[in-house]
């Protein structure tokens, strides 16, 4: 299972909590799902207050505020601060969106707002890209978890740069990386932890699908299987065809 800074989570499947018909829809989806970590925005817990704090206490889902909507490091640090005091977590996930239609993170106000919240006592999770310099940065602004994106927020659109991706594992082969967005079919989570991932994390496949528990428990399995397929140590790819029952000892007829 994952480890987010010296904290064993209890299931590679991290899952949002935006967007769901109703909070009981929520509720079946997070118990299907069996998610190590709930995402919710300080904008989204505004909206349902108490009432959404005490359903999360019920599921027993660890919380992970983050700073969705927020375009400046300066806004990302002030929520940040806001949810640190309402939830009572170290714990953020730093959005600062750069590009609207996107949703791409600004990598320059990122990189300054980890660092700030991280010489503030937080441990950042930062949602970023998989630019290695970029992530080099965020490291080095004493993030311990880096959060790439599959593509773009709520588009399912899956892994746009599966090579960048591997190239991310294999430059920083011990830092915990999770896939952030983009991920809309269990074939795409399963196609993350296949890279060596340690997690996903995802909201909308699930929210707006049309059962949503059910397309969480399929979440949570494909990131379960992918993941033990990377254990497993799989079979490179090869460009020719290789039998896989072996001629030698076959009798020929002439």
């Amino acid at each position: 299972m994952p480890v987010f800074y010296g904290t064993e989570i209890a299931s590679p499947l991290m899952l949002g909590t935006a967007q769901y018909p109703s909070p009981a829809i929520l509720a079946e989806a997070f118990r299907a799902s069996g998610a190590g970590i709930a995402t919710v925005s300080l904008r989204r817990e505004a909206g349902g207050g108490q009432d959404f704090l005490r359903l999360m206490e019920e599921l027993g889902v660890p919380l992970l505020p983050n700073t969705a909507g927020c375009h400046s490091a300066r806004e990302a640090i002030t929520t940040a601060r806001m949810a640190r005091e309402l939830l009572g977590t170290d714990w953020i996930k730093l959005e600062v969106i750069g590009h609207t239609d996107l949703l791409a993170p600004d990598v320059f106000q990122l990189v300054e707002a980890a660092r700030a919240l991280t010489e503030d006592g937080f441990k950042v999770f930062p949602y970023c890209t998989e630019d290695l310099s970029v992530c080099g940065r965020l490291l080095d602004a004493g993030c311990e978890v880096l959060m790439p994106w599959g593509a773009p927020i709520g588009s399912g659109l899956g892994l746009s740069n599966p090579h960048g991706l591997k190239a991310l594992r294999a430059a920083f082969p011990d830092v915990p990386l999770v896939v952030d967005a983009g991920i809309g079919l269990p074939s795409h989570a399963a196609a993350a932890m296949e890279l060596g991932f340690d997690a996903v994390l995802l909201n909308t496949a699930v929210a707006k699908a049309g059962d949503p528990a059910a397309m969480a428990r399929a979440m949570a399995q494909a990131a379960e299987a992918g993941r033990a397929a990377f254990l497993a140590d799989p079979m490179e790819p090869r460009e020719m065809a290789v039998p896989s029952t072996p001629v030698i000892g076959k009798a020929f007829l002439s």
